[in-house]
This record gives structure tokens, C-alpha cells and sequence, in this order.
């Protein structure tokens, strides 16, 4: 049961390697030794060569790699009027084998006034992806969520925002403009990147939650709501789906627990097609919170690591997808990497041949397992 513009049974999060000679553009643009238009030059360069290397190897949901991008997030959500970065407040810590503590706490965004969305942030981008493919280009988007819970309601403006049910509502309005727009250009898939539904699932992240003075147990309802009212203008033909991420920035990531806490509210709430969802490693848990997954979505498991390079083998993938198989029916599945191969600009735990292995051995083993790519 997969639909006609994604997911596909060979499918990706996304983001790819930045190859050396954009990494040093970035740099150069920087330093202000070239100008804007010659960078976009260089990126139009890269994305061709991306999007041929995904179309050789078989993939049919085609991305720019994330190409014009420093950072999987960042970059788009300033596009938004009145939001700026800053150091998360969310404070969590990792106390390793060594016993120091790692400061885990994610960057996030201050909302300064209302929230208004002056131009098209990723549409233009979109336009030139699907200019250069004849397959399916996706666009990824970072979740509306972002916008809260990092940095929690002392990081929006009170003036602005003496109450959150505005915020919230304000929240959904510009990114369904963004939305609409990238329809209205083309765009019938769409992936929305996650990491809160995944850090909620964590016992130190709702800790910090909860001393943030927000309900762990109520936040998942809150932001499906928002993501709902942010996708509900979409065409009938669009996908949307919404990949949970345990943070990529690092070979341990950020979260660890199973999808248990949030599984049976957060599947059952969300009014989207299918679920990226991360089964790399323990640290995601077993496939039982998937026996909450509604009939009606498909679940992409990620099962091939971005974080390492060491090759999986097709028969640990296939016993595997079997495992997932006990709780939602094959036709229902489809295979991933875990996360997006490059998160952020210079972001390199794989080589590009490694890359472009994983993503061979994805299209590969989910032609034998399903008998298409």
C-alpha cells in the first residue's frame, strides 16, 4: 500500500553528503571572496550531480540533498519573521562510560514577535529540484515544533503572544502558507523532520521538559495538532510524511528509548500518510509500539545507519523487516536509513562511497523484498 507520489519501498530522509567542493564554496562565500550568485552556481552544479547519483541508483523520491543548507533546520526556520536562533534551553545531559557529562542541549529559536512568513522560504529551491528530475522530488521541511519546545514559552514574546493557543494557531498559519505554496509549484511529497516526538519519548528529555514547566504527556497532542492544521489545505494527491528523529549530529545521537510512550496518542493523532521512524540501533527500541500504527499509513523503518560507516547485510535487513512485519503487514512497509546522511554543512561520519553503498543496498534489498525499488 504505497502511494503513488511516496513513500516508496526504496525511500531516504533526505539530506546527503556536501561533496569537498561545495563545502569550500560555503567557505569562500563566507569569507566574502565569492559572491551569492556564484555560490548558487556551485549548488546548482552539486544538486544536478546529487539528484543524477540518486536517479542511477534507483531511488525514485528524489531530494536535493539539502544542498543549500548549513543546517537541516535552521536555515529554514529563520526564513520566518521575528524568530531567531539561540542556545536551546532545554538542558540535558549525557553521562558516558567515562563518567563525564556531555551537554546534549539542542539549539533552538526565540520568537521576538508575530510570526509572519515574508517569502517563500524552500519554494524556489523546490522549483529547481524538480526542473532537474523526471522522477518524484521531495522536499523536507523541519517540524512547526521546533519552534516551542527547545527553548519552551519563555523563549516566545508574551507582548506578542499573551496566549499560546495564538501562537500555536499562528504557527500553523505560516507554515501552511509554506505548504501551499510548495503545492502550488508542484510539490506532492513532502517529509516534516522531527526530533520532539522522539526526545519525548527519552526520560532526561521530559525531565527537562517538565522543568521547563511543560506536560510531557500533553506536548505530543499539542504539536499533532499543529502539524494537522499545518498540512490541511494540502491537495488530495500530496504525501505527507513525518520522519521522528533521535538527533544525527552525533554516533550516539540524542534520544534513546522506544517509541512506547508516544506511540498509541501520537500515530493515531497525526493526520499524515506514513512514519520515517529510526530502527538503527537499541537505542530506538523494539517494533512493538508499532501494533498502535493506523491501517491506513506506512511505516519507512530505518534500519540502515547514517551514522557509521560498516555496510549492513541484505539478510540482517530482511530479517528485520520480517520482525516489523509481526505488527504491521509487509504491503505497509518500506525501507530507509535511518536519518538523513548529512544534518548539518561538514557533518561527514561516512565517506561519499559509503553513501552511495548504503543507498545501493537499499534500493537492492527492497527489490527482492517487495520485488520493486
Amino acid at each position: 500500500m504505497t502511494r503513488a507520489n511516496g513513500p516508496f519501498r526504496a525511500d531516504h530522509v533526505g539530506s546527503l553528503m556536501r561533496p569537498p567542493e561545495l563545502i569550500a564554496a560555503r567557505d569562500k562565500r563566507g569569507r566574502g571572496e565569492i559572491s551569492a550568485a556564484e555560490l548558487h552556481a556551485i549548488e546548482d552544479t552539486c544538486i544536478r550531480d546529487a539528484v543524477r547519483m540518486q536517479e542511477e541508483i534507483g531511488l525514485q523520491a528524489i531530494t536535493d540533498g539539502e544542498f543549500r543548507r548549513g543546517s537541516w533546520n535552521k536555515d529554514f526556520i529563520s526564513g520566518f519573521a521575528n524568530v531567531k536562533n539561540i542556545r536551546g534551553r532545554l538542558e540535558v545531559f549525557h553521562r558516558g562510560e567515562d563518567g563525564r557529562d556531555t551537554d546534549m542541549t539542542p539549539s533552538g529559536f526565540a520568537v521576538t514577535g508575530k510570526l509572519r512568513r515574508p517569502r517563500g522560504i524552500q519554494v524556489e529551491e523546490f522549483k529547481f529540484l524538480k526542473s532537474v528530475t523526471k522522477r518524484t522530488p521531495k522536499v523536507c521541511i523541519p517540524s512547526p515544533t521546533l519552534l516551542h519546545f527547545r527553548s519552551g514559552r519563555d523563549a516566545i514574546d508574551k507582548t506578542a503572544y499573551p496566549d499560546m493557543d495564538a501562537f500555536y494557531a499562528d504557527l500553523a498559519r505560516v507554515y501552511s502558507e509554506e505548504i501551499l505554496d510548495l503545492a502550488a509549484s508542484g510539490a506532492r511529497y513532502l517529509q516534516i523532520d522531527d526530533t520532539n516526538f522522539a526526545y519525548l519519548c527519552d526520560p532526561r528529555f521530559r525531565d527537562a521538559v517538565q522543568k521547563l514547566g511543560e506536560d510531557p504527556a500533553e506536548l505530543p497532542r499539542t504539536y499533532a495538532r499543529v502539524i494537522n492544521e499545518a498540512i490541511s489545505g494540502r491537495p488530495t494527491d500530496m504525501t505527507v510524511c513525518v520522519h521522528i528523529c533521535r538527533g544525527n549530529a552525533s554516533v550516539g545521537g540524542a534520544a534513546t528509548g522506544g517509541y512506547e510512550p508516544i506511540a498509541e496518542s501520537l500515530f493515531n493523532a497525526l493526520a499524515v500518510d506514513g512514519f520515517f521512524l529510526e530502527f538503527d540501533d537499541a537505542r530506538s527500541g523494539d517494533f512493538a509500539p508499532l501494533r498502535f500504527m493506523p491501517k491506513d499509513k506506512v511505516v519507512v523503518l530505518g534500519l540502515i545507519t547514517t551514522k557509521r560507516p560498516q555496510l549492513e547485510t541484505k539478510d540482517e535487513l530482511k530479517w528485520r523487516i520480517d520482525q516489523a512485519a509481526k505488527h504491521v503487514p509487509l504491503d505497509r512497509l518500506a525501507l530507509s536509513p535511518q536519518c538523513g546522511f548529512a544534518s548539518m554543512l561538514g557533518m561527514h561520519a561516512l565517506s561519499l562511497a559509503d553513501e552511495v553503498a548504503k543507498l545501493r543496498l537499499l534500493v537492492e534489498t527492497a527489490r527482492e523484498v517487495w520485488g520493486e525499488g
